[in-house]
Formats: C-alpha cells, sequence, structure tokens
C-alpha cells in the first residue's frame, strides 16, 4: 500500500487549472535554460527496446520491466527504466561532437516502485547526454555541470515566481558537494536517506557524489547499475523541500563508464555476463564516445518548485484506494 504524509496546515498555492497552466510554463522554461547551460539538442526517444540489446537499464538490478511481445515480428519488446545507455548509442550514431549533447522526454513504468508522497509507477523525466573528452573527464568538470543545472532549476523558479507571485518555495543556488564516504563518516550511525535529510536540512542544495561503490561499512550508499555511470564519477542533485522537511532528489546524473572503469565495475557487481551484450562489447571495445549524462525528474521538479505536497498532484498515474481516501480529506488533488 502507498505512504502518504500529509505536512502541517497544507494548502497547495495553486488551485486545480493554475497548477497545470504552471506546469506547462515550468517545462518550456526548464527546457530552454537546460539546453542552454549545457549546449543540448532535442531528439525522439524510444519507449521501449529490444531485451537483447543491453540497452535498458537495470537500476538496482531488481526491479521488473514491464515486458510484452509484439506480433509482427514474435519477439519481446521491454517497456525502458530510463534512457541512460541508449542515449550514449544516440550521441554516436547522430554524429555528435565534443561539447554537444542531446535532451529527450522519457517516459516509463516502473512497476515495483513503492509509492509515497515522492514516487510513482510512471516516472517521467528530462534524459539528457552530452559528448565529453578525456580531458574533461574530471570531478572538475562535473561539478561545472552540476551548478549549470542548479542555475536553470532557480532561473525557472525566479521566472514562475514572477508569473505566480502566491509561491513561496525558496532554493539555494549555490551547490555544496560531498562525497557518500564523507556522508557516512558525519553520520555513522543514521541510515543513507537519515544522512541526506540531516545534510540537506543544513546546507539546502547538495550534490551527493561518488554513489554505488561499497562504504567502508561495507554497504552501499544506494545501488547503481555498473554499467553506465562510473561510481566515481557521479552523484545525485539534492534540494531541501520545505514543504515535506526532507531531502529531496531531483537528479541522478554522473560522467559515464570508460572502457576501464566497466571492466572494474562488471567485476565488483558480478555481473560479467553483461560483457557480450552488443552495448557492453562496443564500449568495451572502445567504439562509443566519452560521455556524461543523466535524468531529471519531471515530476519531480514540478512538485518542488510549485511546492506541491504529493507527486500525484503533477502527474496522472494509479493509487490505491486508502491514498486517494487520505488525499481527498486533505484537500491534495490528485490528477
Amino acid at each position: 500500500m502507498s505512504k502518504v504524509v500529509v505536512p502541517k496546515g497544507y494548502v497547495s498555492a495553486l488551485g486545480l487549472y493554475d497548477t497545470q497552466t504552471a506546469i506547462g510554463l515550468l517545462k518550456r522554461t526548464f527546457e530552454e535554460r537546460l539546453c542552454l547551460a549545457l549546449n543540448l539538442k532535442r531528439v525522439s526517444a524510444p519507449l521501449f527496446v529490444d531485451p537483447d540489446t543491453g540497452l535498458n537499464d537495470d537500476l538496482n538490478g531488481v526491479e521488473r520491466p514491464v515486458r510484452f511481445d509484439l506480433k509482427e515480428t514474435g519477439k519481446d519488446a521491454v517497456v525502458v527504466h530510463s534512457l541512460a545507455k541508449w542515449k550514449r548509442m544516440a550521441l554516436a550514431v547522430y554524429g555528435f561532437s565534443a561539447g554537444e549533447g542531446l535532451y529527450t522526454d522519457m517516459n516509463a513504468i516502473r512497476r515495483d516502485e513503492e509509492m509515497d508522497n515522492l514516487h510513482s509507477v510512471y516516472t517521467d523525466q528530462w534524459d539528457w547526454e552530452k559528448i565529453i573528452t578525456r580531458e574533461t573527464r574530471t570531478l572538475d568538470y562535473l561539478k561545472k555541470v552540476v551548478q549549470g543545472i542548479v542555475g536553470a532549476i532557480c532561473d525557472t523558479l525566479d521566472y514562475l515566481k514572477c508569473r505566480y507571485p502566491q509561491l513561496n518555495v525558496e532554493l539555494k543556488r549555490t551547490v555544496d558537494f560531498v562525497t557518500s564516504q564523507e556522508l557516512e563518516d558525519l553520520y555513522p550511525n543514521m541510515t543513507s536517506k537519515e544522512r541526506e535529510n540531516a545534510y540537506l536540512k543544513a546546507h539546502k542544495t547538495a550534490f551527493i557524489m561518488q554513489i554505488g561503490d561499497k562504504l567502508r561499512s561495507g554497504k552501499p550508499h544506494d545501488g547503481r547499475a555498473p554499467d553506465y555511470d562510473d561510481w566515481s564519477l557521479n552523484g545525485d542533485i539534492m534540494f531541501w523541500n520545505e514543504t515535506l522537511g526532507c531531502a529531496f532528489e531531483i537528479s541522478s546524473m554522473g560522467i559515464r563508464v570508460d572502457e576501464k572503469s566497466l571492466d572494474e565495475q562488471l567485476k565488483k557487481a558480478n555481473a560479467d555476463g553483461r560483457r557480450t551484450l552488443p552495448f557492453h562489447k562496443a564500449l568495451l571495445a572502445g567504439e562509443l564516445p566519452l560521455t556524461m549524462g543523466g535524468g531529471i525528474g519531471q515530476s519531480r521538479l514540478s512538485m518542488l518548485l510549485l511546492g506541491k505536497a504529493h507527486i500525484g498532484e503533477v502527474q496522472v498515474s494509479l493509487w490505491d484506494e486508502e491514498t486517494k481516501r487520505i488525499c481527498k480529506e486533505n484537500g491534495i488533488v490528485l490528477l
């Protein structure tokens, strides 16, 4: 059953129709700011892929993709979990150059998602990817791009507040960078989520870096597939969400694996069987460009900038009857 938290005294700053209009304005504005910040061009993207290509994202390795058969081909297709690998292939096929990139609308069904205020079985995000060089495959360049994305988010908020002055959301533009190991050292007796909450409450805007590998405690901060992000050059962009009183992830992103880091991470994850898949073979052979990229949640960003308490206020999904009852009794309008 979904878990619903109702913030004390919560009243949405925007009514139903203003919310719908504001979501459209937010998406158009942020796309423009993001493209300018990262030099991106829009492309079309798949909703489903051939499972034998290795292009689907395995997320934490336990989520089941939605699978269906195609009458004409006699083969199965799977709905994407994300486009992390597809984007890298697309950059090579489309002939993009270093410093150029793409973005697209990614829509997915994550059937095993635990639903709550922040999570739905329907996922919508801006997926972006750009080509980098060996010289820019660095932590400093990663931080520069993170700051550019945060700047685009804050610019979008400023624009929305000019149109809707009743919005009282405040975001900090300056990003604090911290590794997952530094977080564990700061808060050794807390869970990963508790560490994020403690750090974001104090720092407001942060990029939590190096997610996927085991920490000194023997556990990773969070799960990451071994074959897209380089675990030493990735992270999550997070803000403090005042409405919900918690750390709020907007984007998972990073510099992607090269031949060396893919080899190492496949071994660590006991995933050597993937080496024979077309995507992985091409990457290990050095046939794909060096890239960085990520996903930026569209509904998540709408929630944050519009001060909403539940993701169902900014997207249409399916919810259990208890969730619908609680939301209706507390003035939370599910779309």
